[in-house]
């Protein structure tokens, strides 16, 4: 397992919508973005998409620290995500952690909430480890 892996971030939809990395473990990960205007439905409300995007990075995230990345990475396959608030603007925090990790697929849940801790979605999200060799197929 790789404890340190060489994440990119540049040029990714993390930039795009300032998505930051507050922690990063095989056993947790914590990631925020900030709500405003780029992340808002034409309501001003953060958009369900958004969340979506947050929740799994997050788990995606976990996976990859998780497999040992000279050989393997890790790939979402599922998302459920339940909103359960609106959100207008702060910051949003989401916390992965893994309910189970296979050496095929990894289930991730991730709880997002607001500066508050309020709960503003829940959501699970499913991750097939696959090998750098299934890409030259």
């Amino acid at each position: 397992m790789n404890e340190s892996p060489a994440l990119i971030y540049e040029n990714t939809i993390h930039e795009t919508l300032g998505i930051r990395t507050v922690e990063l473990s095989p056993d947790r990960v914590v990631i925020e973005m900030d709500v405003g205007p780029i992340v808002h439905q034409p309501m001003g409300l953060l958009h369900g998409g958004a969340s979506a995007v947050i929740a799994e990075s997050a788990a995606s995230m976990g996976a990859y620290v998780s497999v040992d990345t000279e050989t393997q990475f890790a790939v979402g396959i599922d998302l459920n995500i339940s909103h359960l608030r609106a959100m207008r603007s702060g910051t949003l925090r989401a916390t992965a952690a893994p309910i189970r990790k296979g050496r095929a697929i990894h289930v991730w849940g991730v709880d997002l909430q607001d500066e508050a801790g309020k709960m503003i979605a829940v959501a699970r999200c499913t991750l097939a480890v696959r090998s750098w060799n299934d890409l030259k197929e």
